[in-house]
């Protein structure tokens, strides 16, 4: 409790990516109509992260000192020490076994929860000690807030309890978003179809962080594919990341390729309305819900590696999954280019999908879950 007598909450993570920010804005909003304190405690990005440059700021938010060990394998941050004031302190599921959650399992000096995509069955007959570890820990926790329905149905067949876990539907500020793609007008995208070149082009986009697990050079192995079945074919790159140089090198030996670094606002807002499709070979996470927001169909593989938000996804539906296989995907890729009815059929399908995963949605759904662990903690 905190010094006034109202219940304290608070959200640990081990960084703060910018798109939480709206999240955590509108549940602090909700919480405090219940008389329910909300903080946030967060460290650093690891050195890959950070190239990326997508660290949030939140003016209330309360910073960790970070520490990572033996090559980033491990992440350490002192929470114990200042969350004993709160009734329950959810922490951020991550893949390094060692975070913070060690810090609560002598004597569980309070209540905690995870939040995250839930726990994976073992895969092996002899699964390594990180796989025993983090399931261990993760039965551990009071409560389950998971991203998806997967994540919460697989945690009830693992027989964790079925009314401590909430599904809270993970979502970006996808509200936001369909305001600013309805604010740009066919003239502004004219505009920046003639000035990157783009003007009778059949246009894709890739939208996300330039990493290893996005598969790009798939992507551009593909791309180079597509373009000789589909002349005018062109391609445009926004985001950042550590294989950024990468990127930078190919746009400037391929023509149709466009590199527009990380985009945000009505940078993005643009780049989404000139595209017809989005392309993400590899792994597929929260940002499809930009590409149903927009409208636009995105086409991807059944690689391994996709966050729980492939969920999302219904193949044939509101967008394609197919093979992985270079010419599976740019088969699929040349049809939905050459098919307009289809790429619109699909487009309607995602953007109705969008309309339901949004920031409130999920920040209710994120309240009466906290409300559900408080009570049930006595």
């Amino acid at each position: 409790m905190s010094s006034d007598g109202r219940t304290q909450v608070a959200i640990v993570l081990r960084r703060l990516p910018e798109y939480r920010i709206a999240l955590f804005e509108a549940l602090r909003k909700l919480l405090l109509a219940d008389a329910v304190d909300l903080r946030v405690l967060h460290g650093e990005p690891n050195a890959q992260e950070a190239s990326t440059d997508d660290e949030g700021r939140l003016q209330w938010a309360e910073h960790l000192p970070t520490r990572y060990l033996f090559d980033q394998r491990l992440c350490w941050q002192p929470v114990a020490a200042k969350t004993r004031a709160a009734k329950l302190v959810v922490i951020g599921q991550q893949e390094r076994p060692g975070y913070n959650l060690w810090a609560f399992l002598p004597g569980k000096p309070q209540r905690f929860a995870l939040w995250g995509p839930g726990v994976a069955e073992l895969g092996s007959a002899s699964p390594g000690w990180s796989e025993r570890f983090c399931r261990s820990l993760a039965f551990r926790a009071h409560w389950w807030f998971t991203s998806t329905e997967a994540g919460a149905e697989l945690l009830r067949r693992q027989g964790f309890a079925r009314d401590h876990i909430t599904n809270l539907e993970n979502a970006s500020d996808t509200v936001a978003l369909a305001e600013r793609l309805h604010a740009v007008t066919t003239a502004q995208i004219d505009v920046g179809r003639r000035r990157m070149g783009l003007k009778g082009a059949r246009v894709a986009l890739f939208l996300g962080a330039l990493n290893e697990e996005k598969r790009l050079p798939f992507l551009l192995q593909a791309a180079e594919q597509v373009l000789h079945r589909v002349p005018g074919f062109r391609l445009l790159v926004a985001g950042d990341g550590p294989l950024r140089p990468m990127i930078e090198q190919a746009s400037q030996s391929r023509p149709w390729l466009r590199f527009l670094g990380r985009q945000q606002g009505y940078e993005k807002a643009l780049a989404l309305r000139q595209s017809e499709l989005m392309l993400c070979p590899g792994g597929v996470g929260l940002g499809i819900l930009d590409a149903f927001t927009a409208g636009i169909p995105i086409v991807t593989t059944n690689c391994p590696g996709h966050g729980p938000e492939i969920a999302y996804l219904r193949s044939g539906e509101n967008g394609l999954m197919t093979e992985d296989s270079m010419e599976a995907y740019v088969r699929a890729v040349v049809a939905l280019l050459q098919y307009e009815e289809e790429r619109r059929r699909l487009g309607i399908n995602a953007q109705h999908v969008a309309s339901h995963f949004t920031i409130e949605n999920m920040a209710q759904r994120f309240r009466s879950g906290i409300h559900g662990a408080l009570r049930s903690a006595g």
